[in-house]
C-alpha cells in the first residue's frame, strides 16, 4: 500500500449551495462539514495527521499508477480518472445534487459518488470513515442490504450503494466490472435504486449548471477563469439563509507555524459584498437578492444599527471561538480553531459593506422585486452609525486582536454607506434625505482626504495621522472616493508598490502584528493592484501580474487565502471567496471589449 499523500490544497470543491465537500486529486474526500457549511467536520483527514484513523472518503483502485482530474465542462461536477500500474482505469464522478423540480431549487445535503470502469479491470477499495466531534469520535453504525447508517453524534448520515456493502464497511477490496453509485446524505430511503437516482441526479445537475452558466455576463477573455470562479462562489453561498461562507474550511494557516489559523466558515459582511458585486457584474443577481433577505434579517435584529463584522450561517451572533485538541492541524501546523473571536471586534466597515452589497437592488430593472422607500428606511440606522463612526478607532479589516486605530478603510467604509444612501434616496425622489446623506457624505470624504494623507509619504496611509501603508488603500477608486487619475491616488499607488509589492504580488502589510510580520502575499490584495493599475492605465503591468497569479492556481483553476511569495505555495482558508471574486474582477477589467474583436 502507498504511503499516504501530504496535505495539500490540491483540491477540488463539489458542493449545491446547502452541501459542500473537498476531493483531493486521488478522489478522496478529505473535507466536508454537516449539516451547514460551518457545522462539524464530518471528513477533517485534511485538518489531521494520520494520528486518528478515518475522517476520510476514499475511493482508491489497486496499484495506482496516476491520476488526473477535471470538471466536466461548465459545471461543479467534478471527475478524478485513476490508473493502475497495469494500465486499468476507473472514473469517479463527484457532485451535489442541485437542479429545478416541483418549481424550487433541488438542492438536498447529499454527496453522490458514481464509480464507472473505464479499461480492463481494475479493483478498487472504498474506506468511507466519517468522524464528529471535530475528530473526536468514530461514529456507531448501523447497515442494511444495501445502506450503512452513521450514528453522528446528533445527526445520523446514511450511504446508500449498489455495491457490496459488505466490502464498504469492511474496506475490502474488489473487482469493478460494472458501474456503482454511492449517495451519502440524510437518513431517508432513496424513492428508486441507487444508481438510477445517481445518474438522474448527475444529468439534471449537469443541465442545472450548464444552463446556469449560460446566463452569465462573461468578457470575451478569460471565459474559463470567470466560469470557474463564478461557480465556486455559487457553491459557497448558504442558499436557504442566503449567508455567504469566506471560505470552506478552517485553521488553513497563513503559512507554516504562524500560529494564524482562522476559521473562515462564516459570513463576513465584508466579504460578501465582495462576493455579492462580482456575482452581481456577470448578471448572478440571485445571490444578492438572497443575502438582502439574510442581511436585512441582520438589521431587523440590530434596532440601533450596530453591526458586528461577522454571522454565523444561520444568522447567529455569538460565535465563540475554541481550540480543538483533537485535530493536530494542516501538515501538522495548529492550532486548529473552531469558530471566531472577530465577531466581538468592532470593526466599522461593515455599515458600507451591506449598503453597497444591496445598492444595486434599488436600480436593477431586472430584478423581480426592487429595494423601496421600506428598505432604505431600514438602511438608514446602518448610516447613522456609519456617520457616527468613521472617524472611530476600530480593529480594522485586519482585525488586529490587540491594537485599535481610526483605519483609513473602515472611514472610506462609513463614506460609501452614506454615498449611496444619498443616490438611493434620489432615486427614490426623497429629496430630504438626499441631501441628509450627501451633507454627510461630503463631510466624511473631506475628513479622510485630510487625515489620512501623510505629506512626508506623498501617500494615504493605514490610519489617520499613522505612517503605514496597507493594500487596502488601493480600493478607493474602486469604492469611489477618488479617481484613479488623482495625482494623490497615482502617488499612493507608488508607495504601495514599494512598501507592499514583491514580484508580482501584494503583500496586505509589512508592519508587524500580533503575530509579527506576514509571511505570505494576500492574493485579494494582489488582485487590488491589478484592478488599481488598470484604472490607472497600466494594463501591461496589470495583464503581467494577472497571468502571474493565473500561473498559481491549483490543477482546477481555484485559489485559496495566499501565496507564499519564494515558494509559490498556495496558503491559508480554501476556497477564499475574496480570492475567486479577484479572478473575475481582473478579467473582466483586463479583457478586451467584444466589439473590439468580433
Amino acid at each position: 500500500m502507498s504511503a499516504p499523500r501530504p496535505p495539500s490544497l490540491d483540491l477540488g470543491v463539489i458542493g449545491n449551495s446547502a452541501a459542500a465537500a473537498l476531493v483531493d486529486p486521488e478522489a478522496t474526500i478529505v473535507w466536508m462539514c454537516s449539516p451547514r457549511m460551518d457545522g462539524d467536520p464530518v471528513f477533517c483527514s485534511l485538518l489531521g495527521d494520520g494520528s486518528v484513523e478515518g475522517g476520510d472518503w476514499a475511493i482508491t483502485i489497486e496499484g495506482l499508477a496516476r491520476s488526473e482530474q477535471r470538471y466536466k465542462r461548465n459545471t461543479a461536477i467534478l471527475e478524478t480518472l485513476l490508473t493502475d500500474d497495469r494500465g486499468n482505469q476507473l472514473r469517479v464522478t463527484d457532485f451535489a445534487p442541485r437542479f429545478k423540480a416541483a418549481g424550487r431549487i433541488f438542492r438536498p445535503q447529499t454527496i453522490v459518488r458514481l464509480v464507472e470502469p473505464v479499461s480492463g479491470s481494475p479493483r478498487m477499495t472504498v474506506r468511507l470513515r466519517p468522524r464528529y466531534g471535530y475528530g473526536e469520535f468514530e461514529p456507531d453504525m448501523t447497515r442494511g442490504t444495501s445502506h450503512i447508517r452513521f450514528l453522528l453524534g446528533d445527526q445520523v448520515l446514511r450511504m446508500t450503494t449498489d455495491a457490496p456493502v459488505e466490502f464498504v464497511q469492511k474496506g475490502t477490496a474488489f473487482l469493478v466490472d460494472r458501474s456503482y453509485a454511492f449517495i451519502l446524505g440524510p437518513d431517508e430511503r432513496l424513492a428508486d435504486a441507487p444508481m438510477e437516482t445517481a445518474r438522474i441526479f448527475l444529468r439534471e445537475t449537469r443541465d442545472y449548471w450548464i444552463e446556469w452558466v449560460r446566463y452569465l455576463s462573461l468578457p470575451i477573455d478569460f471565459q474559463d477563469v470567470v466560469i470557474r470562479a463564478a461557480i465556486t462562489l455559487k457553491l459557497c453561498a448558504h442558499e436557504e439563509t442566503g449567508g455567504i461562507a469566506a471560505a470552506l474550511t478552517t485553521s488553513i494557516p497563513e503559512y507554516g507555524e504562524s500560529g494564524r489559523t482562522w476559521d473562515y466558515r462564516f459570513c463576513w459582511l465584508r466579504d460578501s459584498y465582495f462576493t455579492v458585486k462580482a456575482l452581481n457584474w456577470l448578471g448572478a443577481t440571485k445571490t444578492m437578492e438572497d443575502y438582502l433577505g439574510y442581511v436585512s434579517d441582520i438589521a431587523a435584529g440590530s434596532p440601533d444599527g450596530y453591526l458586528q463584522p461577522l454571522f454565523g450561517l444561520g444568522l447567529e451572533r455569538v460565535i465563540d471561538e475554541k481550540v480543538v485538541g483533537t485535530l493536530t492541524g494542516y501538515r501538522a501546523y495548529g492550532p486548529v480553531r473552531s469558530g471566531n473571536a472577530a465577531y466581538t471586534q468592532v470593526q466599522n466597515d461593515g455599515y458600507g459593506s451591506v449598503i453597497l452589497s444591496i445598492t444595486q437592488a434599488f436600480f436593477d430593472e431586472r430584478l423581480p422585486t426592487m429595494g423601496e422607500e421600506s428598505l432604505f428606511r431600514r438602511l438608514e440606522p446602518l448610516g447613522e452609525q456609519a456617520a457616527r463612526r468613521w472617524a472611530e478607532p476600530d480593529a480594522g479589516m485586519w482585525e488586529f486582536r490587540t491594537r485599535n486605530g481610526v483605519h483609513t478603510h473602515s472611514s472610506m467604509m462609513c463614506w460609501a454607506a452614506c454615498d449611496r444612501l444619498a443616490k438611493i434616496a434620489a432615486k427614490l425622489d426623497l429629496p430630504d434625505r438626499t441631501a441628509r446623506w450627501r451633507g454627510e457624505a461630503d463631510r466624511i470624504r473631506e475628513g479622510i482626504l485630510e487625515r489620512a494623507w501623510n505629506e512626508d509619504l506623498k501617500s494615504f496611509v493605514s490610519t489617520f495621522g499613522g505612517a503605514d501603508l496597507d493594500a487596502s488603500l488601493l480600493l478607493m477608486p474602486e469604492i469611489g472616493l477618488i479617481e484613479a487619475r488623482d495625482p494623490r491616488f497615482l502617488s499612493t499607488l507608488a508607495a504601495c508598490e514599494r512598501h507592499l509589492r514583491f514580484g508580482n504580488h501584494l503583500y496586505r502589510y509589512r508592519a508587524p502584528d500580533d503575530f509579527g510580520e506576514p509571511e505570505t502575499a494576500f492574493t485579494a490584495c494582489t488582485f487590488w493592484l491589478i484592478d488599481a493599475l488598470a484604472r490607472a492605465g497600466r494594463y501591461d503591468d496589470a495583464r503581467e501580474i494577472f497571468e502571474d497569479v493565473l500561473a498559481h492556481r491549483n490543477h482546477l483553476g481555484l485559489l485559496s487565502e495566499g501565496l507564499h511569495v519564494e515558494t509559490g505555495e498556495l496558503w491559508g482558508n480554501f476556497p477564499q471567496t475574496y480570492s475567486m471574486v479577484g479572478l473575475i474582477n481582473a478579467a473582466m477589467h483586463l479583457s478586451r471589449r467584444w466589439e473590439d474583436v468580433l
